[in-house]
């Protein structure tokens, strides 16, 4: 991939505003043109997947004891709880949506969804409150960690469950798991706003305020597959055989451990924030240069990759919500799209042209996200392997701040961000965008990776972007990566290597002969397989010595000495000397 900046201006000038207004839309799942209304499946026959729950399926087939595609609901409650009014608000929403009730089956031998005309979540009460309170927050932790860890059976209702576990007379924890399945981060948001806006029609004996939906999942899964297909799906998977040609099967990140012969999902996040001011100047320098926030903190992202792996040809996946289409925004189910966006960093150029050449590549992704990241697998071919994912192996998330605070009669909610222990890549690096500020986390593979390195990375990504706002112009090797802290050790502390010898006027090869006095056995020098004690290396040193005697050397006269690193070299330097 040779992007020239010719090419990038070229191709710039050629989207209109309407059309970059329209990508810009797709970026955010918004509604990007007006679309003939999603049909109504009759259900007379058995639906099959949509695209993304296909390989959910696959993956959960494969491990079946993974929590690795659990979403996690985890809110705090402060006040005087309805409980009457909080269960039948969540068995009104999983009433509403079908994909809440779905379970899949195999029908003549391939998976379909099977929907539950009733469920009834229970929603049990676990009261901590007895308890003292190390031990109530240890209780608080362990039953989270058994409701969200727990494996789902997808064939098997409910792929949803949870419980409220009560800590004090006005205090609780709503905890729920929801297999990724039958739902997605934009379905988290629909189902906490239903909540809110149900609860509180209900604790004040008032009929649901919300009108039924038009569509349900299934009625999407088959028009996904009828829609996506001839021409427009041809299209589309051209463009990423072409983008995605000869793509590296892995990005060689410097990991603590090599990477197992079969992929593990072990995994932790590692937290960080971004100041107000390197926030603003972070959006300021996007809305100069055209792009968005997103294009921004990825091109930053793929810079301090390539400082890592000094790979020039980086892909990174990202997901996008895929909900392009308006009969389709208010529903919980899996929609969401995996893009791979592969970047060319050769040349080392400068952050600005790399951000050029980074939003050109996420420009085109976004014009042809409509075909399954599924189908652009199945359509490469790539050479598959039990150790890594396929086309890449680190993510980029950028999101909006929709986990804020709520407030309802009586009672405050408030988010939890508790993790499942799991990471579906090697890193996966995910930065939400609260308006003031940017915060976020790591998620990383803690099979690879330990925590005191994502430590480092989180320092290294944040001097990158302060080194970025401050001089966008610098090529990507002058970019400030290290910390103060790493500065100090690399520059001073390492190179602090003065030693104090209790014998004055001694050279080099005295001081080393005296040591072969004393430790004429102990091995003095190894290379490979090769090594020597003080005396045999005395001893071959000397031998030289008298040779290069023999051929008039002596003091004050300069030697040469050209050998690669060796046994041979260390007898040469201490002949010379």
């Amino acid at each position: 991939m040779n992007i020239k900046k010719d090419d990038i201006s070229k191709r710039r000038s050629q989207l209109s505003p309407a059309k970059q207004a329209i990508l810009e839309k797709r970026l955010r799942g918004e509604s990007d043109t007006p679309q003939i209304l999603i049909p109504q499946h009759s259900q007379q026959n058995p639906v099959p997947l949509s695209f993304a729950q296909q390989r959910l399926w696959l993956f959960q087939q494969l491990e079946r004891e993974s929590s690795t595609y659990n979403e996690i609901v985890d809110i705090h409650l402060k006040g005087v709880l309805n409980l009457v009014a909080l269960r039948e608000s969540i068995n009104e929403i999983v009433r509403r949506h079908e994909s809440l009730r779905t379970t899949f089956e195999l029908w003549e031998g391939q998976p379909v969804q099977v929907i539950n005309s009733t469920f009834t979540v229970a929603l049990p009460v676990v009261n901590l409150s007895e308890l003292p309170t190390v031990l109530q927050s240890s209780e608080v932790e362990r039953l989270t960690a058994d409701i969200i860890k727990k494996p789902f059976d997808l064939a098997s209702a409910p792929l949803l469950r949870g419980a409220l576990l009560q800590t004090s007379e006005e205090e609780y924890v709503l905890v729920l798991a929801i297999h990724h399945i039958v739902c997605d981060g934009w379905s988290v948001q629909i189902f906490t706003q239903e909540l809110t806006a149900l609860y509180a029609a209900f604790s004040a004996g008032k009929p649901s305020p919300l009108s039924e939906l038009p569509i349900q999942y299934v009625d999407f899964s088959v028009w996904q597959r009828e829609w996506l297909q001839g021409e427009r799906e041809k299209t589309q998977l051209s463009y990423w055989k072409q983008q995605l040609a000869n793509v590296p099967s892995t990005l060689p990140l410097p990991t603590e451990r090599p990477r197992s012969p079969v992929q593990t999902f072990r995994g932790a996040i590692a937290s960080f924030q971004l100041s107000a001011p390197l926030t603003s100047m972070l959006k300021s320098l996007s809305n100069q240069q055209g792009v968005t926030l997103f294009m921004t903190l990825l091109t930053a992202f793929q810079a301090q990759l390539y400082r890592y792996t000094n790979q020039e040809d980086i892909c990174i996946g990202s997901p996008i919500a895929n909900r392009n289409h308006p009969d389709i925004q208010g529903l919980i189910g899996f929609f969401v799209n995996t893009l791979v966006l592969r970047t060319d960093l050769s040349g080392n150029p400068t952050f600005i042209e790399l951000l050029g050449r980074v939003r050109e590549v996420c420009m085109g992704a976004y014009a042809h996200s409509d075909v399954p990241f599924e189908r652009v697998v199945g359509e490469l071919h790539p050479e598959r392997n039990l150790s890594h994912t396929p086309l890449f192996q680190v993510m980029f998330v950028l999101q909006e701040d929709s986990k804020k605070d709520l407030k309802l009669p009586d009672l405050t909610l408030k988010w939890l961000h508790n993790h499942t222990g799991t990471a579906k890549f090697d890193l996966t690096l995910s930065v939400v965008d609260a308006k003031s500020e940017l915060w976020g986390f790591w998620e990383y593979n803690t099979d690879l990776f330990d925590a005191a390195t994502l430590d480092r990375m989180i320092g290294h990504f944040t001097n990158l972007l302060e080194g970025i706002v401050t001089n966008p112009d610098q090529r990507l090797s002058d970019l400030p990566l290290l910390t103060i802290a790493e500065q100090q050790t690399l520059l001073v502390k390492w190179n602090h290597t003065t030693t104090n010898y209790s014998e004055d006027n001694k050279c080099i090869h005295d001081l080393f002969e005296a040591q072969v006095e004393r430790t004429p056995n102990n091995v003095a020098v190894v290379f490979e397989e090769e090594q020597l004690t003080y005396s045999e290396l005395n001893a071959r040193s000397n031998q030289l010595a008298h040779y290069l005697r023999t051929l008039g050397v002596k003091s004050e006269v300069l030697v040469g000495i050209c050998l690669e690193r060796s046994l041979s070299m260390v007898i040469g330097l201490l002949a010379i000397l």
